[in-house]
């Protein structure tokens, strides 16, 4: 996704404990005021449990 950045995507999970599941990724982007199109994103992921941010940025990125 083209107007999706990692920094973006960085601020929006800021804070997030790992390992972790989907469902926490999408409730940590809302407390951190991510934008619509980042946490819909998220929510979109078809994996759901995650060891560590590099692995969330693969799934976002390699979607």
């Amino acid at each position: 996704m083209a107007d999706l950045s990692p920094t973006d995507l960085q601020k929006a999970l800021k804070g997030m404990d790992y390992p972790t599941d989907k469902k926490h990724l999408v409730e940590r982007a809302r407390s951190n005021h991510a934008d619509d199109k980042v946490v819909s994103r998220l929510d979109s992921l078809k994996q759901d449990r995650f060891e560590g941010p590099n692995e969330v940025q693969k799934a976002v990125f390699n979607q």
